[in-house]
């Protein structure tokens, strides 16, 4: 008998250690997604509590310290400790207190064109030389669809013409090339090959110099003579590769028409742009949008720009234009927020039955799209998801006006 309990109180103690040993691990886990999911910063106007409605189990350790406190009159920045409950800590944050900005919302459309750094190889077609057998100059010199040929010999190559005439200049002669691939500067070697049929000399490559479309204007910051669009940096439609910015510009563009997005197949807005006096200057093609200095007055709304931590599942609108040059607001949802990510910060979702009848939900050149949720620009619509056209993707407001000072710097 007592062999038996010895036996069973062993036993019991085994289960004991395994629940707990789980429980660690589950804490573990739960501890690493909430450290991941709270910002590394967090904006507040003077006076304002720090508080996070997203996760409202979170406040400042030891909230009546002198540096780890919930409020402040000063602008600045200070370093404190978020916690569960102000008891148990999770992440040390920088906190800073600057005034609350307002900027003009658009949710107009523009027209962008730009000339990249550099010709971005787009293409490769085979060439027959002088004994009838195809040949590729290019990919026989290593170079891949996306890179950026910035030298051809003595020439720079930024524009197509200049590549035909470094190539000419090289008359079938081996030549140094420059190019960058995933942003490093590399070199190779390449002989161009006599095209009898075109009557030039080639390299079987086809180039791309400059790019134009249609996106949304997201705000002005009127203070700075800046602007801010997109919400995401425009890449070539051949290679998906972001376009290094040579010099670029915004014109007027009115919408003429609109392809349905279905789920699989991406709409589109179709643009015309009207007249050739730019509107503005383009600075920077980002990864958080489109940025440059104003040339001329723009049409929109005054308001006050929400901080992160402010922006909350549930009801919201977007401010964007489907046809001609008006925009309008349309109902969505905000169906998810995350600070874990640099650009892809919301998920939202076409409610508005209007919207959803004229475009399908979000589809190309809504990039930019202003969103509104408590009287606040909150954000900008980046990208749609293939799948499913009335849901997409969204860049918190407060990262774009965050660059768009930085320009002005």
């Amino acid at each position: 008998m007592r062999k038996k309990s010895n036996s069973k109180a062993g036993a019991g103690r085994r289960i004991r250690r395994t629940c707990a040993a789980y429980l660690l691990a589950a804490s573990a886990v739960a501890l690493g997604w909430l450290y991941n999911s709270l910002p590394d910063h967090i904006l507040l106007e003077p006076g304002q509590a720090l508080q996070l409605p997203r996760f409202a189990y979170i406040e400042p350790l030891g909230s009546g310290s002198t540096r780890n406190v919930v409020s402040t009159q000063t602008v600045g920045s200070y370093q404190t400790t978020l916690s569960i409950g102000g008891v148990f800590p999770v992440k040390t944050v920088q906190a800073v207190i600057t005034p609350r900005r307002t900027v003009t919302v658009c949710g107009t459309p523009f027209g962008v064109k730009m000339f990249s750094e550099g010709a971005l190889v787009v293409g490769f077609t085979d060439i027959t030389d002088a004994n009838g057998t195809p040949v590729n100059p290019s990919k026989e010199a290593g170079l891949r669809l996306g890179d950026r040929v910035i030298c051809i010999g003595d020439t720079n190559t930024e524009s197509n013409d200049q590549v035909k005439a470094a190539l000419e200049a090289a008359a079938g002669q081996p030549v140094r090339v420059v190019y960058v691939r995933n942003g490093e500067q590399q070199q190779t070697t390449l002989t161009p090959c006599w095209d009898s049929l075109a009557g030039e000399w080639r390299a079987g490559m086809w180039v791309r110099d400059s790019s134009a479309g249609v996106g949304t204007l997201t705000f002005i910051d009127e203070e700075n003579e800046v602007f801010a669009g997109l919400g995401h940096s425009i890449s070539d439609g051949d290679t998906g590769q972001s376009i290094a910015l040579r010099s670029g510009e915004i014109v007027p563009c009115e919408i003429v028409g609109c392809t349905i997005g279905t789920a699989g197949s991406p709409g589109e807005l179709k643009g015309k742009f009207i007249g050739s006096h730019a509107v503005g200057t383009i600075a920077i093609n980002g990864e958080n949008g489109v940025y440059g200095e104003t040339r001329s007055a723009f049409a929109g709304q005054e308001m006050e720009v929400a901080f992160a931590q402010e922006v909350v599942t549930g009801p919201a609108q977007i401010l964007t234009t489907t046809l001609g040059q008006t925009a309008k607001l349309y109902d969505v949802e905000i169906e998810k927020v995350s600070d874990a990510e640099s650009v892809r910060n919301m998920v939202i979702h076409v409610t508005d039955p209007d919207l959803l009848s004229e475009t399908g939900g979000i589809v190309q050149g809504m990039s930019g799209s202003p969103i509104i949720q408590n009287g606040r620009l909150v954000g900008a619509v980046t990208h749609v998801l293939v799948n499913d056209p009335t849901r997409g993707y969204a860049i918190f407001a407060e990262t774009m006006l965050s660059q768009a000072e930085q320009l002005a710097d």
